[in-house]
């Protein structure tokens, strides 16, 4: 099972429209949006899968996105993300409250932390963790995006 992990658009659509095309490639079972998703347009860009969203530190506009995201069918989780998906205990959240993303990193409940926030690619093991920032489609070089396969929790980083 796959997951597509994305983050930092900040509205911008190029990059994002690009990012769904290379996604497709990969048939996601669900994607996460880590936060500073800038626009309802980005929004309106994930409707093929089962798409979680969270909020970072610039998403001003939290109640037009939350709505935005709602309508279209999608999950709204406001600044902290949960699930399960592939037998894998997976939380995501943007990654600007850094004492927030360390617990949640070290305190061992999860088999996948997800964030973003900082425009640059991580992947890492934190005992059983794995942490993974995929990037940023606006304002980094290279603009990243990054699928994992659930069953092996292999990661493969997407330039675009």
């Amino acid at each position: 099972m796959i997951l597509g992990v994305v983050s930092d658009t900040h509205g911008q659509l190029t990059y994002t429209q690009e990012a769904v095309r290379m996604l497709e490639e990969f048939e996601p079972a669900a994607v996460i949006h880590c936060g500073d998703i800038g626009s309802v347009d980005v929004v309106r860009q994930f409707t093929q899968w089962p798409t979680h969203f969270v909020l970072g530190n610039v998403d001003d506009n939290a109640a037009e996105l939350e709505r935005a995201i709602l309508k279209a069918g999608l999950v709204y989780h406001g600044r902290f993300g949960s699930l399960e998906l592939g037998g894998r205990r997976i939380a995501f959240l943007h990654g600007d409250d850094n004492r927030r993303l360390k617990e949640e990193i070290v305190g061992g409940a999860w088999d996948l932390v997800c964030s973003g926030h900082t425009h640059q690619r991580d992947q890492r093991r934190v005992g059983a963790t794995l942490v993974l920032n995929p990037g940023a489609l606006y304002r980094a070089h290279p603009h990243s995006l990054a699928v994992v396969d659930l069953e092996t929790m292999e990661v493969t980083s997407i330039t675009i």
